[in-house]
């Protein structure tokens, strides 16, 4: 080992070791300057340099007014998720009992909610939100008492319409229709473009919300298989359409929920043109959009569609307050009338009054900062679950890097039952999300969804300590019947 020469080096070398060791974690804030100058007696001029080095070598961060932070750091990042082979054939859906089921057992509030893709209350700006609430109420009380139009409010739609822009793309306000939550802008999407029968391609594994609509509306899933990393496997949807009378694609190219993945821009460039050309609707579902971890906002898919084909769906649920069941959808021009149509017949407006109060709060400039916290405290979140998830969980688990969003997808050992897995944690007050819910005929038994949108405590560490046990023993249990 070389010799270290200044003092810098060695109280870094000794905060990196604490960093690599795992007793500074991810998210962890620093000592300020001035408390090491003291406590560890170098001066301030020393303690500055030694944090300057853990920065460039990207242990740590500084966040203005705040100090700074351990970033995340996995050093034996276990494999990512394998692809699942493409569907022969389009299925019916059939999972709505079971996906009942989860999602009662994900909002049990006694469990540790590692199963719920929400991000916590504590992580929103709820008093905010209430002071645009009580002012909405108070200055705009007839737009919150009269029937508002199918389109929504037309502050909130500006609002909307300006955000738009930095996803790449131009959407004016008179063409926005606000929903009830991204689930509604789905189903409207739905409506809109298919007939009850017809194939709709998704992603697989797919959105369990996806899966629903479809059930509800009668249509026929076409799973395509997903990439840990790069989202949709274009080759195969390409098999598909050349096989199939494919009516309508939905797909997340941003931070897929539940595997995490991030579509990469010519990929993007790639699937809006295969799509133009064959004249197939594609419904982006970007409820993770703005939730990305380092660098600009991602691009809408829209930004490369040039003839109309790209339906593009959004929520306030998972970066701002998911009670106000807020979210939004761009058909353009090709589509809109059909969507307004399906959404007069489906629920004729949305609740004005949490339209007004969010439409104050985003037109104060207080929803950016927001969210640079917001993203800041996933990512650190996200880290450490995987990083817990790494030390805790038997060899032969695989499981994804997002980079961006709060879910982790996790491919547990051969022959590990998540069903079983999740009825067990369950019972010791452990909410999970077992991958067969992913799936419109049951598949991913071996997998999981875990969320990291909760502020990470003892508790949730002690869970996945105990997550890991309970899949040791299911393992060793399989071993003893000859499994």
């Amino acid at each position: 080992m070389a010799a270290i020469n200044f003092a810098y080096e060695e109280l870094a070398a000794d905060l990196e070791a604490q960093i690599r060791r795992g007793t500074l974690r991810p998210g962890d804030r620093l000592p300020s300057v001035r408390r090491t100058s003291v406590e560890q007696r170098r001066s301030l001029s020393t303690v500055l340099e030694a944090y300057r080095r853990l920065e460039m070598l990207r242990l740590i961060e500084a966040r203005p007014r705040s100090g700074y932070y351990v970033l995340p750091q996995v050093v034996e990042r276990p494999p990512l998720p394998l692809v699942s082979p493409a569907s022969p054939a389009p299925t019916s859906v059939g999972t709505a009992a079971l996906i009942a089921q989860v999602v009662r057992a994900v909002a049990d509030p006694d469990a540790v909610p590692l199963g719920a893709a929400l991000p916590d209350a504590s992580l929103l700006p709820h008093a905010a939100l209430k002071r645009c609430m009580t002012a909405a109420m108070r200055f705009d009380a007839p737009g919150g008492v009269a029937q508002v139009p199918p389109e929504g409010v037309e502050s909130l739609r500006r609002e909307i319409a300006r955000r738009e822009w930095s996803a790449g793309h131009v959407a004016y306000h008179d063409e926005i229709l606000v929903t009830a939550g991204a689930s509604e802008a789905l189903d409207v999407a739905l409506r809109a473009t298919t007939s009850p029968g017809d194939i709709v391609a998704v992603e697989s594994p797919a959105f369990f919300g996806v899966l629903q609509a479809i059930e509800t509306l009668g249509r026929r899933a076409l799973d395509i298989p997903v990439c840990a990393e790069e989202g949709i496997d274009i080759d195969a949807l390409e098999a598909a359409i050349a096989k199939h009378p494919v009516r309508a694609l939905i797909v997340t190219p941003n931070f897929h929920n539940p595997v995490g993945s991030y579509m990469p821009d010519a990929s993007r460039a790639r699937l809006v043109a295969l799509m133009t050309e064959h004249g197939i609707p594609v419904i982006e579902d970007d409820t993770f959009g703005e939730l990305y971890f380092e660098g600009p906002q991602p691009r809408s898919l829209r930004a490369w569609d040039e003839a109309g084909w790209v339906i593009r769906c959004g929520s306030f649920s998972k970066t701002l307050a998911p009670g106000y069941r807020i979210g939004w959808i761009v058909p353009g021009p090709r589509f809109f009338e059909a969507v307004r149509r399906c959404k007069l017949a489906t629920s004729l407006g949305t609740s004005a009054p949490p339209q007004l109060a969010l439409a104050r709060y985003l037109a104060g400039g207080g929803y950016d900062r927001h969210l640079r916290q917001l993203r800041r405290t996933l990512r650190d979140n996200v880290a450490r679950l995987s990083a817990e998830v790494c030390s805790r969980f038997p060899e032969g688990t695989r499981i994804s890097r997002p980079r961006g969003g709060f879910v982790l997808w996790i491919e547990l050992p051969a022959g590990t039952d998540a069903l079983t897995l999740g009825r067990r944690a369950l019972a010791a007050g452990i909410s999970i999300c077992p991958g067969p819910i992913f799936s419109p005929s049951g598949g991913y038994r071996s997998c999981i969804r875990l969320s990291a949108g909760h502020p990470w405590s003892e508790r949730t560490e002690g869970a996945v300590e105990k997550l890991g046990r309970m899949l040791m023993a299911l393992m060793n249990h399989g071993l003893n019947l000859g499994g």
